[in-house]
């Protein structure tokens, strides 16, 4: 569904409009009062005229002072319904921005992972935040004045030829010059307006990206090359914003010179018209303000719909995420708080790629964890480990086979409820820009501050929590940046642990962590792990060892499956990584 080279998506315009049922009162006042000043401009000119001919040239005071009290009246009027009408569909936009932005991040929260593998998250954070915003100003700026616009040209023409027909055609008659430069003004400002929402999404997806990765960045000494991407993608946004800067520099003096030019037949006709008695000086004075009060709409016209255009371009691009279909389908009806723990792979099939598959990640994977068991999975990079981890979450769907639970398939569960009984502990720990109390309980009011400070203790790592400033009301700031690895990690483990999930899955790389925090991280892990069903992807010889079975991963299917003395015994795969990782840990 694309707008692009349409003035109009009439199917994409019933979508937007099912957002406003909920407020249709206040949207029904906004239309009411736009309308309703639509004639009440018309009207202050229709009592000028009369002023004019009737108390001015054959003079009476009272009365024009009584008139002139009215127009008063009626401007105060006037300013009072603008105000309304402004402020009502600024309100009706924004409510309709915030229900929008909504479901729209409640869309992105429910994503599989893949999405995310291939849209860049600057785009997102585009359509979430700067798109809605163009999307609410088609309410303030664009559909209720536009109508309102179109019915003051009306009136307002209505009037003229009330007046005097023949001025009117006069007048008129640069109406044609003012419609087709409208119109190339309309279609030019869209062309630039559309490549200008491009560059921003861009500009977003590029900051984002490299703040995230400034460490890569000045690590490889890239802030060089870096800069020059970044000045070519701003100077593209800039020439595209200047681009729409122009095509407004050019159409508005466009429209003053064809004002004046209406301006100057009326006083050369219309002058004409009064010396001639067929015009009188009430109606000359009347056209003057009725040419302003035509060429404004017209002028204001083309920006309002391209106002509206644009709010249907972003529209339709927040409308193609909320209809995207990777969504983790949840049809599970079980729910229960009740999960024994006993996981079991069937056979199962996996590629991140969609039908038909060429490269395979897992190739018939089948094992068995009892509840209380812990295994391993080891291999090298690329085997197949964290795919494993994916699946039993449902990031991913697996493409043949079953994954099961308490012999239940994991699709029949309540995705809450899979999830809630699983508890994930991975290398990279993602910490919020929060507090560290609210790190761990992630704001779940149901868990009170005794208990963070209890799980704390019992994972070891309240000690160095106190240290910090503030203790567990220490902001780490985003991603956990004032933290180091080990600290990052721990806290993931006392997350995990005040959570007490059925299932633990961890991986348990303490790569660049110190002796301190490896011993910590250590008795974490044990403590995590006891009489736990944990999966563990294992990289430390100690969690190798204690694990009840080791699973051998190579190219996506297990190998080798057995104890540490076991698989050491066989003498293949899996004796080569022990010997080539931990031979220099620990001696033969």
């Amino acid at each position: 569904m694309s707008i692009s080279g349409k003035a109009f998506d009439l199917r994409l315009f019933k979508r937007i409009v099912e957002y406003v049922k909920p407020y249709r009162k206040k949207f029904a006042i906004s239309v009411s009062i736009t309308f309703f000043l639509a004639f009440i401009s018309p009207i202050r000119i229709l009592i000028t005229q009369y002023m004019i001919d009737r108390y001015v040239r054959m003079p009476n005071l009272p009365m024009l002072l009584n008139c002139t009290l009215l127009l008063i009246a009626l401007l105060i009027l006037e300013g009072i319904f603008q105000f309304a009408g402004s402020y009502i569909s600024a309100w009706v936009g924004q409510k309709i921005v915030k229900d929008i932005r909504v479901n729209l991040f409640t869309h992105i929260l429910h994503l599989r992972l893949k999405y995310f593998d291939t849209n860049a998250i600057g785009t997102l954070v585009t359509r979430v935040v700067s798109d809605m915003e163009t999307i609410g100003d088609m309410f303030t700026e664009g559909l209720i004045e536009i109508s309102g616009d179109l019915l003051k040209l009306m009136v307002v023409i209505a009037v003229m030829f009330y007046f005097n027909v023949k001025i009117t055609l006069v007048i008129l008659t640069t109406i044609p010059v003012l419609l087709i430069a409208t119109n190339i003004f309309k279609n030019a400002v869209k062309s630039a307006f559309q490549d200008v929402r491009t560059q921003v999404a861009r500009l977003n997806a590029f900051v984002q990206e490299h703040i995230t990765g400034m460490n890569i960045v000045q690590i490889f000494n890239r802030e060089e090359r870096e800069f020059e991407k970044f000045k070519g993608i701003n100077a593209r946004h800039r020439d595209a914003n200047i681009r729409s800067v122009w095509y407004y520099s050019v159409f508005f003096p466009i429209v003053e010179i064809l004002s004046s030019i209406a301006l100057g037949l009326l006083v050369w006709y219309g002058g004409n018209s009064v010396v001639k008695l067929s015009a009188t000086p009430g109606d000359l004075i009347a056209f003057i303000m009725l040419i302003n009060m035509l060429f404004r709409p017209i002028r204001m016209l083309a920006d309002r719909f391209n106002t509206l255009q644009m709010g249907m371009v972003s529209a339709e691009r927040v409308f193609k995420v909320m209809d995207t279909q990777v969504a983790v389908t949840d049809q599970g009806i079980i729910k229960t708080d009740d999960i024994k723990g006993y996981v079991e792979f069937k056979d199962i099939w996996f590629s991140y790629e969609d039908e038909p598959v060429k490269n395979w990640i897992l190739k018939g994977i089948s094992f068995k964890v009892k509840r209380g068991e812990t295994i391993a999975l080891v291999g090298a990079t690329g085997a197949g480990k964290t795919s494993i981890i994916n699946l039993l979450n449902r990031f991913y769907e697996y493409n043949k086979g079953e994954i099961t639970i308490d012999e239940t398939a994991i699709g029949k569960y309540e995705l809450h409820s899979l999830r809630s009984s699983i508890g994930l502990v991975l290398q990279d720990v993602f910490l919020f820009s929060d507090t560290i109390a609210n790190n761990i309980s992630l704001s779940n009011p149901s868990i009170s501050f005794e208990q963070i400070v209890e799980s704390s203790k019992a994972i070891g790592a309240h000690d160095f929590i106190m240290k910090l400033p503030g203790g567990y009301g220490y902001n780490v700031m985003e991603r956990g940046g004032m933290l180091s690895v080990g600290q990052r990690q721990l806290i993931a483990f006392i997350r995990a642990y005040i959570f007490n999930p059925k299932i633990l899955v961890l991986d348990e790389a303490t790569s660049s962590i110190d002796t301190e925090s490896e011993m910590l991280i250590q008795r974490a892990t044990d403590k995590l792990l006891s009489n736990r069903t944990s999966i563990v992807i294992a990289h430390r010889l100690a969690t190798v060892q204690k694990a009840n079975r080791i699973l051998v991963l190579d190219h996506g299917q297990v190998i080798e499956s057995g104890t540490h003395q076991e698989l050491l015994k066989l003498n293949r795969q899996y004796k080569k990584l022990y010997e080539l990782q931990f031979s220099e840990i620990l001696p033969s």
